[in-house]
């Protein structure tokens, strides 16, 4: 399948305009470039025109009376690159006697086999450099997919959101305390990690036992991040479980079993401004509560939060912390993640 490339020309004029006066010598390029042009009516409020070539490529003109002249232009993926350049130059000579700001996006690549573009939690839109889908399933709780990304290496996607890239140590680091914990001979629990990042970091300092579940694909693909860690579901001194944490955690709560270090890694803090109503919430709260009984009196629970700009919903997590049948206190810390290409918050909590 072929894809297609949408490019985006902003042009803003440093005063309002007539639209006779610009349009003819925009109209003079299209016209070069033989594409046929239907004008649209706009009752008067400014220009807007479409233009179609023979080779498939769309153009939509809209001279704006305030003053800004936007360009739209969709073509093959194999289009001539210098043409359309050369396109746009001339957009910007013809109206360049007027120009405050003249800025042309990159173009947007769509129904490519891969896509590149994922939303950022506070919801911009990031392209990244993706050229294969390395790996998919859908597994009885998610759609997982890897992606191979040229800067980040490959990306584990779940459900459609970043999750972790080979590149994001930073993230396994502050999800563990940053190097400020000892866990050598420790009972630690880890909730989800299926990437088996944390796993490989804790296992270098020789805990008594670690516990987590795993996520199959990622110790053929992700081999930068989890190592040979979850090549056999046990080692010396961790074990990996392939089941739902939520029965597994009400267990440890009936046989009074306890863990100096939780490490939730299963999901980041719903965006949700409605935790009353919202089934992630729920079960959040569920996940946290279970987590801090069967946290040993001196231990510590550590989690992802969300993206700092989240403001709301980390305010609503917190409230959260503050209504568990076991009282806590917490503190948080902020970390760029690099493949998130956002700063990411993580939270610490013990029993007070």
């Amino acid at each position: 399948d072929m894809a297609v490339r949408h490019y985006t020309l902003d042009i803003n004029l440093s005063t309002p305009v007539d639209s006779a006066s610009v349009v003819p010598g925009l109209l003079s390029i299209f016209h070069e470039q033989e594409l046929t042009e239907t004008i649209h009516d706009t009752n008067g409020h400014g220009y807007l025109a479409t233009f179609v070539g023979k080779n498939g490529r769309l153009v939509v003109l809209r001279v704006h009376s305030h003053g800004l002249v936007t360009v739209d232009l969709q073509c093959h993926e194999d289009d001539n690159i210098a043409q359309l350049d050369n396109v746009s130059d001339q957009n910007e000579k013809h109206v360049e006697f007027s120009i405050l700001l003249y800025f042309k996006l990159p173009a947007l690549v769509r129904g490519a086999k891969v896509d590149r573009y994922w939303p950022t939690a506070d919801g911009r839109l990031v392209e990244y450099d993706v050229d294969e889908v390395v790996y998919e399933e859908d597994s009885a709780y998610q759609n997982i997919k890897i992606l191979h990304s040229r800067q980040y290496g490959n990306i584990l996607v779940l459900d459609g959101d970043v999750n972790l890239a080979e590149s994001d140590l930073a993230y396994t680091q502050a999800i563990t305390g940053n190097g400020r914990e000892n866990y050598a001979g420790k009972e630690v629990l880890i909730l989800g990690g299926g990437d088996g990042g944390i796993l490989a970091e804790l296992v270098k300092q020789k805990p008594k036992m670690v516990t987590m579940k795993v996520i199959d694909g990622c110790k053929m693909y992700m081999r930068r991040t989890c190592g040979n860690t979850l090549d056999t579901l046990r080692g010396d001194c961790y074990q990996i479980l392939i089941e739902d944490c939520v029965p597994l955690l009400k267990k440890y709560v009936q046989e009074g079993r306890t863990f100096d270090y939780v490490i939730n890694d299963l999901t980041a803090i719903p965006i949700s401004t409605s935790p009353e109503e919202d089934s992630m919430w729920e079960f959040l709260r569920l996940i946290l509560d279970l987590s801090v009984r069967v946290l040993h009196p001196k231990g510590k629970y550590f989690t992802q939060g969300n993206s700092v700009n989240l403001k709301e919903a980390l305010s609503l997590y917190e409230e959260q912390l503050g209504k568990l049948s076991c009282p806590v206190d917490f503190q948080k810390e902020v970390v760029c993640v690099p493949s998130y290409l956002e700063q990411w918050v993580f939270y610490t909590a013990w029993k007070k």
